[in-house]
């Protein structure tokens, strides 16, 4: 397993409860995948670098957590799925 850190951008416009519920089926994959230590970092609204899909600002979610290929690779399926979220990045840390 390895140490990574996630990070994704929610649309600025969606509602409150369902930008919870969108960080809780995506914190809920890395629990099935029985990943290790997760620190989940809402950072809030912030602005872009530049426009992406026309929104100038976006709400930044930053996750640190202990997990297998298996867990990244299906996050990252899921994720692209999510039509919610504009962007995200992952990367490897160190080996745990």
């Amino acid at each position: 397993m390895k140490r990574y850190e996630i990070m994704y951008i929610i649309r600025p416009n969606l509602e409150e409860q369902a930008r919870k519920d969108l960080i809780n089926d995506i914190n809920v994959i890395l629990e099935k995948f029985e990943s290790k230590d997760p620190k989940v970092d809402e950072w809030g609204m912030r602005d872009l670098a530049y426009e992406i899909d026309d929104f100038k600002k976006g709400y930044y979610v930053v996750i640190d957590v202990v997990a297998s290929k298996e867990a990244i690779t299906e996050l990252n399926r899921v994720i692209k799925i999510k039509e919610d979220v504009v962007r995200h990045i992952v990367i490897a840390r160190d080996e745990v």
